[in-house]
């Protein structure tokens, strides 16, 4: 059995933001590939959907938390079902890369990602990251507003491209070659060569437990 998690804010009010790709990813993953309704366990803090990629058995999970508590509904559902965090693969936003570009590794830092500091405060460093990039507003102190603002309508063209292939071809990301599979996600969704990211508005300062 494996989780696959995207991570994300909950409520409407965040749906489209550029920090809510791994949420993205996660829906289109039980859409893609029949899985059941997502069902609130709120004892575990994550929203859980049960499916198959191919002869696989797969959570699929959305934290409940706050981008910046994500860790706490990994570390909970890992325990629920008794799985090793080697068998998990988190999904979720990477500022460090272009736009549309999708890269995978194993462990690693958290190259200032609060999701992913919360996740090694409570499960460590040895599970699989997928990482989409959303590009760089250009100055760390833009960061929080622009990861906590939407998608722009331009953007919104390959970002669905990008979270449409990342679920398609999923079977390759539980081979032994991951190579293979960003290989696919590249050749269904080419990330953009001319889009550059801009720093976009927000209409209120962002609060700390909702920050990157």
């Amino acid at each position: 059995m494996y989780v696959f998690a995207g991570l994300g804010n909950p409520g409407a009010r965040y749906a489209s933001n550029r920090h809510n790709i791994g949420y993205m990813t996660a829906e289109r993953i039980a859409e893609k590939h029949g899985f059941e309704s997502f069902r609130n366990r709120s004892k575990l803090s994550a929203d859980i959907a049960e499916g198959r990629i191919g002869e696989a058995h797969v959570a699929l999970l959305k934290p409940t938390t706050f981008m910046n508590n994500s860790g706490r509904g990994l570390g909970a559902v890992l325990r629920y079902y008794k799985i090793e965090p080697s068998d998990l693969f988190v999904f979720y936003d990477e500022l460090d890369l272009a736009p549309g570009k999708l890269r995978i590794r194993f462990g690693g830092g958290t190259a200032g990602h609060n999701g992913m500091k919360s996740a090694r405060a409570h499960i460590g460093t040895d599970f699989w990251r997928v990482r989409m990039g959303i590009g760089h507003p250009g100055a760390r102190d833009l960061v929080s507003a622009y990861v906590l603002s939407d998608f722009t309508k331009a953007e919104m063209a390959w970002v669905k491209k990008l979270v449409d292939a990342t679920a398609e071809a999923l079977p390759l990301l539980l081979a032994e070659d991951k190579a293979d599979y960003m290989t696919r996600v590249a050749l269904l969704a080419p990330a953009p060569k001319t889009l550059k990211s801009k720093p976009a508005a927000v209409d209120t300062a962002p609060e700390k437990t909702e920050s990157r």
